[in-house]
């Protein structure tokens, strides 16, 4: 999330992590393309007129890069004329403000499945039943409470189809850049995601790999 406007910028982090979404925020264009070079992205929120670099030069530089992030131009300036000129230079997507903010999380997801091999709304597998729209989740057909991060944590687990997932993709994934990687929390959010989903176990620890469910 890129928007010069502090309280703006982290209203809107908010409302997204709220909806299990990770979420870094940068508060100018020059911290915006320094964490682009570093994470991998999938959706790039970007105000227009950001200061130190202008959001149309982080926008060319994303789409000159080799980067995959999907960018979603957030700005003030509405007109026809300003939203053909942020998708030519190579947006995926443009939300005029004020927006309603259903909206812009329908369209983060859109981008993000996108920015990814495409996943089915609904997961499924080894009795587990994960609804992304509805952020619900069941085991052979009874409901389970989650919290967002092991909502979070399970839904990066079936994105995988089977395959391991390490603790760090799901840092990366799960949690946003401020989170210090020795806490322990992908442990301790495993743990309790476990309990949660009941007996049988249906998430493996491969030893010096990461989880899956096979």
């Amino acid at each position: 999330m890129v928007e010069d406007e502090v309280v703006l910028a982290d209203a809107i982090a908010e409302g997204l992590r709220l909806q299990s979404l990770a979420v870094d925020v940068a508060y100018d264009g020059d911290a915006a393309l320094q964490r682009l070079a570093v994470h991998s992205y999938d959706v790039l929120v970007l105000d227009r007129d950001l200061p130190v670099v202008h959001g149309d030069d982080v926008c060319r530089t994303v789409v000159s890069s080799d980067w995959p992030v999907r960018v979603l131009m957030l700005t003030a300036s509405g007109e026809l004329t300003d939203r053909v000129a942020g998708l030519s230079l190579g947006a995926d997507d443009y939300l005029p403000k004020p927006f309603a903010f259903v909206e812009l999380i329908a369209r983060v997801r859109a981008l993000g499945r996108r920015a990814r091999p495409a996943a089915p709304p609904v997961l499924e597998r080894a009795g587990l039943r994960l609804d992304t729209t509805r952020r619900q989740v069941y085991r052979d057909g009874h409901h389970v409470a989650l919290s967002r991060k092991e909502f979070a944590v399970l839904e990066e687990l079936l994105r995988a189809d089977g395959a391991v997932v390490s603790s760090e993709q799901l840092l990366e994934r799960a949690w946003d850049e401020n989170t210090d990687p020795f806490t322990g929390v992908v442990r301790v959010t495993m743990l309790t995601l476990r309990r949660k989903l009941g007996a049988p176990p249906v998430i493996d620890t491969v030893t010096g790999a990461g989880y899956q469910i096979p």
